[in-house]
C-alpha cells in the first residue's frame, strides 16, 4: 500500500486509483479535482456526495492537492446569479473552502473559441447550416449508423468564415451549429459528430453581451479541465458514455496544460427522493413547496433549513462511500447519520406537541418548584438547568390512553406513571366536553417517588414520561416534516412520461401549536434541540425571533421509517 496520505483514508476504487498515481508519481505526485457545478439551479444532496469526494480527496492528500470550484456557465438562459450564490454558501455550510481556486468556464470563452477555431483548421469541426430537427433524424440510432451532414465536407476556410461570422452575431438561433467531425457510424452517440458551439442570443451573468455564441457543456468541461491542470475529473455514471468525447478533445486539442482523465462513479439515490434539478424546479414554480430551501426539500439549502448538520452529511457521504453501479439508499441510513450526529449536542427540553391538561389535586396551589435536568447527558460540559413544576401540567395526548391497548404502560385511569425527573402520578378522573372530548386529566402525585424511589405498596411502575408546567409553559409554533413522497422512488413509479408529483404526500408537512418549557424563551434562530422523548427540532433560522422560536423537526428521536 502507497504510503501516500489517500492511502490512511477509507479506501474505494476511486481513492485506490488516486493512490497508485500518486505512488506512481503521475503529474508529480499532484492530485487537484473539480466540483463543477452548472448554476441553474440549487445543489442537493447528490451534488453533496460529490462535494465531499473531490473536496475531501483534497484534504486527504495533503499539501500537494486541491480542490477547484469552477461553474461551468455556458448556458446563459437557465444561468443565474442566485445559484452561484447559493453553490457558494453550500459549498461553505458541508465545511469546504477552494481558497483561490474559483473559476467560470466563462473565464476561457476567448480560449474555448480558439481552440475551436483551431479544430476547424485541423479538419476536425465543421459549421452544419441543418436544423435541430434534421441533426436528430440522422442521427441514427443505437444499431443503425448515422447519416453524414452534407455540410460535413465544407473546405476549412468556409468553415472558419462561418464560424467568425457566428460569432459576429449575423445568423439567427438554432440557424447554425459547429460539429465536432468524428464518426456518424461510431457505436458511441455521443461520438457522432456531436455540436460543440450553439448561437444563443442571451445575455450572460458574467460577459454580458460579448457573446452570441456559447459552447456546449461536453465540449467546455474537459477543456476547462485541462486548463486548470485538472489531474482527475470525476463525475457520475451517466456521463460514462460521455467519455470518449472527453478523451477525444483532450488529444486532438493543441497546447493545453494538463492531460486530465475521466472517471465515473454511482450517483446517490435515496429513496422517497427527487434527485433531479429539473425536477425540483417544478416543485418550487408550480408551489408545490415552499421555495428551494423548503426543508421538505434535497436541496443543500433545504436540508440545512430542516437541521441537518455538515458533520452528519459528511458521515453520511462517508458511509455509503462510492461504487461503479446504481444502487438505492434508504432515507434511513441519512436520517440515522443525522440522528447520530444531532445527539452529541442537542440539548434536551421538555416539548409536548399535543397537550392535554393534567391537575395534581393534592399538589399546593400557587406552589412553584424547580426541577433539575440535564441539558445533555452525552456532554456533561453542557450542564444542567432547572424546569418550573407546578399544580396545573401538560402532558402529551399520545401518553394517556382511556381503554388502553396491550402494551401500553403510560398513563390509562386508575394507573401510575412517573413523570421523568420529579415524581410519580395516579389518574384519578378523565374530565370530558360535551362532545367527550378529553379536556383534564385529574391526577395526584407521590411525594414519597421523588429522585426514582418506588412506590411504597403499590405495583412497579414501568411507564416514564415528560411533561410541562402550565403556568410557565410557551405556545410555540412546530413545524412536523416528513417525506415529500408516498413511494420510494416517484420518478421509476411515474415512468418517464408521467407525472411524478401525484406521489407528493399530503402529510409531508404538519403545523401544530404546542407546549414548550421556558428555557427556550432565549432560544437563537438555527439551534438544536431534542424534545425529550419525541425528536430532534431546530429553530427556523428564516421564521424564528428571539423570544419566539419557530420549530421545525429534522428527524424523529428513534427510526420511525416504514417501508410501504
Amino acid at each position: 500500500m502507497s504510503d501516500s496520505p489517500a492511502a490512511s483514508a477509507s479506501q474505494d476504487f476511486i481513492r485506490e486509483m488516486i493512490a497508485t498515481d500518486v505512488a506512481d508519481q503521475r503529474n508529480d505526485g499532484w492530485v487537484i479535482t473539480r466540483f463543477p457545478p452548472e448554476p441553474n439551479g440549487y445543489l442537493h444532496l447528490g451534488h453533496a456526495k460529490s462535494i465531499c469526494l473531490n473536496f475531501g480527496l483534497s484534504e486527504e492528500n495533503g499539501p500537494k492537492a486541491r480542490c477547484h470550484l469552477r461553474f461551468d456557465d455556458t448556458n446563459p438562459t437557465k444561468e443565474e446569479v442566485e445559484y452561484v450564490d447559493s453553490i457558494m454558501e453550500d459549498v461553505k455550510w458541508l465545511g469546504f473552502d477552494w481558497g483561490d481556486h474559483l473559476f467560470y468556464a466563462s473565464d476561457y470563452f476567448e480560449k474555448l473559441y480558439g481552440f475551436a477555431v483551431s479544430l476547424i483548421k485541423k479538419g476536425l469541426a465543421y459549421v452544419d447550416d441543418q436544423t435541430h430537427e434534421q441533426m436528430r433524424a440522422t442521427r441514427g440510432t443505437l444499431t443503425s449508423p448515422g447519416t453524414a451532414s452534407p455540410y460535413r465536407d465544407r473546405s476549412v476556410e468556409e468553415n472558419l468564415d462561418l464560424f467568425a461570422r457566428m460569432r459576429a452575431g449575423e445568423f439567427k438561433e438554432g440557424e447554425r451549429v459547429l460539429r465536432a467531425k468524428i464518426d456518424m457510424a461510431s457505436p458511441n452517440m455521443n461520438m457522432r459528430d456531436p455540436a460543440i458551439y450553439r448561437i444563443l442570443h442571451a445575455h450572460h451573468h458574467r460577459t454580458g453581451d460579448a457573446w452570441c455564441i456559447y459552447p456546449m457543456y461536453d465540449y467546455a468541461h474537459p477543456l476547462s479541465d485541462a486548463l486548470e491542470s485538472i489531474t482527475h475529473s470525476l463525475c457520475t455514471l451517466e456521463f460514462e458514455h460521455h467519455r470518449p468525447l472527453y478523451e477525444w478533445l483532450i488529444a486532438n486539442v493543441d497546447g493545453l496544460p494538463g492531460q486530465p482523465y475521466q472517471r465515473e462513479f454511482a450517483r446517490l439515490n435515496l429513496t422517497y427522493t427527487l434527485m433531479s434539478k429539473r425536477k425540483l424546479l417544478k416543485l418550487v414554480k408550480e408551489g408545490l413547496v415552499n421555495g428551494w430551501d423548503d426543508p421538505r426539500m434535497p436541496t443543500i439549502s433545504g436540508i440545512r433549513r430542516r437541521g441537518y448538520t455538515p458533520e452528519a452529511i459528511r458521515s453520511f457521504c462517508k458511509i455509503i462511500g462510492l461504487t461503479k453501479y446504481p444502487s438505492l439508499t434508504e432515507l434511513g441510513l441519512l436520517e440515522h447519520s443525522v440522528r447520530e450526529d444531532l445527539n452529541k449536542h442537542a440539548q434536551r427540553v421538555y416539548a409536548v406537541l399535543r397537550p392535554i391538561k393534567v391537575v395534581l389535586t393534592n399538589y399546593p396551589e400557587g406552589q412553584v418548584e424547580h426541577v433539575e435536568l440535564v441539558n445533555n447527558p452525552e456532554n456533561e460540559a453542557d450542564g444542567k438547568r432547572f424546569v418550573p413544576l407546578s399544580r396545573e401540567l401538560y402532558i402529551d395526548a399520545d401518553d394517556f390512553m382511556e381503554t388502553p391497548s396491550a402494551g401500553f404502560h403510560r398513563l390509562v385511569p386508575g394507573g401510575e406513571v412517573r413523570l421523568k425527573y420529579a415524581f410519580c402520578i395516579i389518574c384519578q378522573e378523565v374530565i370530558k366536553d360535551a362532545d367527550g372530548n378529553i379536556t383534564e386529566l385529574r391526577c395526584t402525585y407521590d411525594d414519597a417517588t421523588r429522585h426514582g424511589a418506588k412506590p411504597v405498596g403499590r405495583p412497579k411502575v414501568k411507564g416514564t414520561i415528560h411533561w410541562v408546567s402550565a403556568a410557565h409553559a410557551l405556545d410555540v409554533e412546530v413545524r412536523l416534516y416528513d417525506k415529500l413522497f408516498t413511494v420510494e422512488q416517484p420518478d421509476e413509479q411515474a415512468g418517464e412520461e408521467g407525472d411524478f408529483t401525484q406521489f407528493l404526500s399530503q402529510e409531508s408537512l404538519q403545523i401544530i401549536s404546542a407546549k414548550i418549557e421556558p428555557s427556550v424563551a432565549t432560544a437563537k434562530p438555527g439551534s438544536h434541540f431534542q424534545f425529550e422523548r419525541v425528536g430532534y427540532f431546530f429553530t427556523d433560522p428564516k421564521d424564528s425571533q428571539l423570544g419566539k422560536p419557530v420549530f421545525n423537526r429534522t428527524v424523529q428521536l428513534k427510526d420511525g421509517f416504514v417501508k410501504k
